[in-house]
């Protein structure tokens, strides 16, 4: 009963209080401090000792702002105001806003709320402090930040919509910085965007965070996502960073660095860093005088632009934190709570710093049981490209917008083109058909509030408001990949909505093929079995670029052409082989992070020698044959003394997949393997660099697409651990034709009855020797009743086209219920 009367009276006193020292609050107290200030205080208490480095310091509280409002008589003024607002009308807007905040800014704080941030200030300050871990010295630094009481809430973010004033030092500017940030409760933005939530105007009051600076000016800064921003893949977390003060990234003013960390294997101590993207990074915000009282955007030297802003260490050690905030706030909120989160890195004491965390509002609200999927019915001439975000289509007429000042001129429908937007752009984006910048990267505000609102948008294009014009009528595809396109005209576009509810299981395992690893996340939300065949060639034709071979002769190559062109391809590699491999190795893990821990069966690269010579520098390195189809192509390309080198490439990066990132569920296949004997030289090749079957569970199959591998499949079980059958290639071997060639194409078909065979004698064959056997050839995709004799067939596995794998897997199920 005494402790209750305690605990009663402390929570009294809490209410009542002018500030509170963040190790006071926790996430319960937003209605005293707001969601960032409270989300301050609960990560100081409760995750500091797991490791964390969170800055101290205080908030004035929410009484304090209506003591302020209430005290001096400015609520009533306020609410007549209002009565006039027309919210939609962004004049009335933008004049009904700027009279608010000169009311609040020319009404002066009471005495006693004076009195008490100059206290805790120079508590903060002196070396005297009661503060334990806030000794900070005299006129220490500190960030003045805003904290709505409807603020970070896990269905609104309210993002950027109240000012923040960074590097403010002595009294009277924490005093200054405080005022603005209460007259920054009726910013413009703020105003449409309650209105736009329905939000009332008086029932938010607004909080002051007081909080040490962290000195990224001289260091670096960034976001991170702990769900993938686009997909809503949740094992994958998103750390963007640039060099200075992390308004720069929040605005959209650089094209940061992004790094993505795959979660679960993270936490049993593996290094996933499945991507790393350079950015340009060309400006950073910094202190304009020792003093810090005032900032400017200076040009980032280009050596540093062509650096990554954290080395892995760092990387990881964020990822680290995300996760371990993420789960906190998870178990606090009793559902699963992907977060987003401000990090900043001291550039005198080289530490990390979390500066706030809030919930992520996007992606999370999202219905997990139904899939919308755009696709493009035809496409034009591609105008501009950028950072994708969201996986919609959106078009209309394109504004470019320079000036947001002039933003009464944007008629509802069209696209804005702009060079980068701020929370002042607000009024108007969510009356655009999509959105365009130059600058800025997928945490950028245009990309937040492009997502919350649910229109698609193309960040960092570089020339957008050039190349485009006023009046163009374009089309904005985030649909085709990370990579965003914009179309000439106005495209036709299709629509698909798939519910994941009450689908069928099936005996039969179904997979699918997978390419590209940009598409990876967003195709694991299908209902799936793992992936049948990932391809090498398309992540070396697409993201390598170069031939492996090239890369390791690069000091041989006479050729000045070809040599700069490398040496371009792979500007920060001093040594060529590692760039093959760090995209290799990218490329497939972050396909086998997206499925995991369902099996990933990624194929080596089966490249015929007329494709390795497009590759850049291929030329000097691939013989000319008569065939390729039927030549120097997979396994035979592995052991030659011709190649063995660049196959020692693809080897180190599967191993750094499997063993140094912890996706052990990639199993690797051997493609065009023409006798058991040379599939035995392939695993001694593979061993030699690492990868020995059944070492850390690594399965090796062979590709069935050979008479031979069918004829002699029991002498093939004693050398490999299952079959998937390529259709493609068994179908021209069994019919004798080349499937390159059109003066045969007629042809073609896996339906034809000796095709049909050799495909029965593989499956019988596989089981009889205990072997896993499956299909990632293109017959049943295309051809239901292909599918349906694989079924008959008794086959383990079917891996698809995803555009084809739902009806599938209904057919499927409809044919094993007859056989029940």
């Amino acid at each position: 009963m005494v402790k209750a009367i305690q605990e009663r009276l402390f929570q009294f006193a809490k209410e009542q209080a002018l500030i509170l020292w963040f190790d006071e609050v926790g996430i319960n107290d937003i209605a005293l401090v707001g969601g960032k200030n409270a989300s301050l205080g609960e990560m100081i208490q409760e995750l500091t000792a797991k490791g964390i480095n969170v800055p101290r310091g205080f908030a004035t509280t929410a009484y304090a702002y209506r003591h302020f409002i209430q005290g001096a008589g400015l609520e009533e003024k306020l609410r007549e105001l209002f009565a006039q607002l027309d919210v939609e009308d962004v004049n009335s807007l933008r004049e009904i806003g700027k009279q608010a905040r000169t009311l609040v800014l020319n009404t002066p704080f009471p005495t006693d709320l004076r009195n008490a941030i100059a206290k805790a200030y120079q508590e903060m300050c002196v070396s005297e402090a009661p503060l334990k871990e806030a000794r900070y010295g005299e006129n220490t630094e500190v960030a003045v930040r805003s904290s709505a009481t409807a603020e970070d809430l896990p269905d609104a973010s309210f993002a950027g919509q109240q000012e923040t004033y960074l590097n403010v030092q002595g009294l009277a500017s924490v005093l200054q910085a405080c005022h603005k940030c209460f007259a920054s409760l009726f910013t413009d933005r703020a105003i449409s965007y309650r209105h736009q939530r329905n939000f009332d105007h008086f029932s938010i009051a607004l909080s002051v965070g007081i909080q040490k600076m962290v000195r990224s000016d001289l260091a670096s800064s960034g976001v991170i996502f702990t769900i993938d921003t686009e997909t809503g893949f949740k094992n994958a977390t998103l750390i963007t960073a640039a060099y200075g003060l992390g308004e720069n990234i929040v605005q959209g003013a650089v094209n940061p660095d992004e790094y993505l960390v795959f979660k679960p294997t993270l936490k049993d101590g593996y290094r996933p860093i499945l991507d790393k993207r350079l950015g340009s990074k060309e400006y950073r915000l910094v202190c304009d005088d020792g003093s810090c009282k005032d900032m400017k955007n200076e040009r980032v030297p280009d050596l540093e632009q062509r650096q990554f802003a954290l080395d892995d260490n760092e990387i990881l050690q964020l990822a680290k934190w995300a996760s371990v905030i993420e789960e906190h706030y998870s178990k606090v909120r009793g559902t699963y709570s992907p977060m987003d989160i401000e990090w900043a890195k001291d550039g005198i004491t080289k530490e990390l710093f979390i500066v706030q965390a809030r919930p992520e509002t996007v992606q999370s609200q999202k219905a997990a049981n139904l899939i919308r999927s755009y696709k493009l019915k035809e496409q034009s001439n591609v105008l501009v490209t950028g950072r994708s975000v969201g996986e919609a289509i959106g078009q209309g007429k394109a504004r470019i917008m320079l000036d947001v000042q002039k933003i009464d001129l944007f008629q509802t429908g069209e696209v804005l083109v702009t060079d980068k937007t701020d929370p002042d752009w607000e009024p108007i984006m969510k009356k655009a058909s999509a959105i365009i910048t130059n600058k800025g990267g997928r945490t950028c505000h245009a990309a937040i509030i492009a997502r919350e609102m649910g229109i698609p948008a193309i960040v960092g294009c570089g020339d957008a408001t050039e190349v485009l014009n006023t009046g163009q009528e374009i089309t904005v595809s985030c649909a085709e990949g990370e990579e965003g396109r914009v179309y000439e005209g106005l495209l036709p576009f299709e629509v698909k909505e798939v519910a994941l509810e009450n689908l069928p299981y099936t005996r039969t395992k179904i997979m699918m093929n997978v390419g590209n690893p940009e598409e990876a996340f967003r195709l694991a939300s299908l209902p799936n079995d793992g992936v049948g065949l990932a391809r090498l060639e398309f992540i070396i034709a697409n993201h390598i670029k170069a031939h492996p071979l090239a890369l390791i002769n690069y000091d041989k190559i006479e050729d000045e052409g070809i040599k700069t062109a490398l040496a371009n391809l792979t500007e920060n590699y001093e040594n060529k082989p590692d760039y093959f491999v760090d995209k290799l190795t990218q490329g497939v893990a972050r396909i086998a992070a997206a499925f995991y821990p369902k099996p990933v069966v990624v194929r080596m690269s089966d490249f015929k020698s007329n494709e390795y010579a497009n590759l850049l520098g291929g030329q000097l390195f691939e013989p000319k044959e008569e065939n390729p189809m039927l030549g120097w192509r997979g396994a035979s390309r592995y052991c030659d003394p011709k190649y063995q080198e660049a196959f020692a490439l693809e080897c180190r990066a599967m191993k750094r997949v499997r063993d140094e990132m912890g996706l052990a569920n990639v199993i690797l296949m051997i493609p065009f393997c023409r006798t058991p004997d040379e599939g035995r030289k392939v695993l001694a090749e593979m061993a030699k660099h690492g990868l020995e079957r059944g070492v850390n569970k690594l399965q090796v199959y062979v590709m069935c697409e050979l008479p031979s591998n069918v004829i002699l499949a029991g002498q093939f079980s004693e050398v490999f651990d299952g079959f998937s059958i390529g259709s493609n290639d068994l179908t021209q071997l069994t019919l004798g034709l080349d499937r390159d060639s059109g003066l045969v194409a007629h042809l073609f078909d896996e339906r034809y009855e000796g095709v049909r065979r050799m495909v029965e004698l593989a499956v019988t064959s596989a089981k009889k020797h205990n072997r896993k056997i499956g299909i990632c050839g293109q017959a049943p995709s295309d051809y239901p009743e292909f599918a349906q004799f694989l079924v008959e067939l008794g086959i383990d596995s079917m891996s698809l086209n995803p555009d084809s794998l739902l009806k599938t897997l209904l057919m499927v199920a409809q044919v094993e219920k007859k056989q029940e």
